[in-house]
């Protein structure tokens, strides 16, 4: 089925954004996009704490689910209840997927066992989704600042012009500028190298570097995208620019909007994880790895400003 046209299938949010990047402006460097591509992704499978099987790969797991947004759990007489990546087939009158379709060479033909009763399906997010929209996002965002940075940077190193009336002159100052900037005391170099007037016969190119200089305020703009991410995943985070005293409403609201998603993904993984436990009698559950202490109202004239 279409998975871009109305009605928006099960699969519709994973075909159409999750194997690629929603960004419309990319890092040129796609080796610096990918370091924070995997940094991010770490970052986001390390939010829920997994309780599985002893033969199962959790890497794989993990990967597999993270990234595709679905893994199935089959049964077979080889391998025992094993977790794999698959393809889904088929739809239901809620048009919801009726199959998996597993290939693996170690595995006999092609799989396709009944969802439901033959095999089970862990979801990351209802829609089946994965989470590689949200990753390739902001590790787009989070590079292009890395890479202006360190642009920032070089462009922001005093620099010197020389004017040389022949190529004589211009060799003397290549030497005269090598000794001051290998740390020698002193530099001596003929008459011939200055102005009529006595003045020196060159110039700083950039004088300016104060107004010209902002790597470290596209730091701040690099910590703010990680921030977002955080937020975006379910991680609590400091936020550096609120003001000194927060009430109380103002961190349960943050508080709420950072749960959002990770709220959802976990609703659908336990429903998903207690199936799996009835149909096949394993060990499977997940839950927050780190839970968040709820704040308490202000009560009986309490001060309930948080101090940050």
């Amino acid at each position: 089925m279409n998975g871009y046209g109305a009605p928006y299938y099960y699969d519709h949010i994973n075909t159409a954004n999750s194997l690629i990047s929603p960004s419309t402006v990319h890092c040129k460097n796609t080796g610096l996009q990918r370091y924070f591509a995997r940094y991010l992704l770490q970052k986001a499978i390390a939010v829920f704490k997994w309780t599985i099987p002893e033969n199962w790969a959790q890497n794989y797991f993990l990967y597999s689910l993270y990234t595709w947004g679905y893994v199935a759990v089959v049964n077979t007489d080889k391998f025992g209840v094993i977790v794999q990546g698959c393809a889904l087939k088929g739809y239901d009158i809620y048009y919801q997927p009726t199959h998996a379709v597993i290939t693996n060479p170690l595995l006999k033909g092609i799989l396709e066992p009944r969802i439901g009763t033959q095999c089970t399906i862990l979801r990351l997010q209802p829609d089946y989704g994965g989470l590689m929209d949200k990753v390739n996002f902001y590790s787009d965002m989070m590079a292009l600042c890395a890479e202006t940075i360190g642009t920032n940077i070089l462009n922001s190193k005093l620099s010197y012009i020389f004017a040389a009336g022949n190529k004589a002159d211009a060799e003397s100052f290549k030497k005269m500028f090598d000794k001051v900037a290998s740390g020698e005391p002193a530099a001596f170099i003929g008459k011939d190298l200055f102005n009529e007037d006595g003045s020196p016969n060159w110039m700083q190119f950039n004088q300016d570097l104060k107004n010209t200089y902002v790597a470290d305020e596209i730091m701040m703009d690099l910590r703010r995208w990680e921030q977002e991410f955080c937020r975006d995943i379910g991680i609590n985070n400091a936020n550096t620019e609120k003001k000194e005293r927060m009430i109380v409403d103002e961190v349960a609201s943050n508080n709420e909007e950072t749960l959002l998603w990770s709220d959802l993904a976990l609703e659908q993984l336990k429903k998903d994880c207690k199936a799996t436990r009835e149909m096949f009698g394993i060990e499977l559950d997940v839950d927050y790895r780190f839970k968040e202490e709820e704040v308490e109202p202000n009560v009986d004239g309490y001060d309930s400003t948080i101090q940050i």
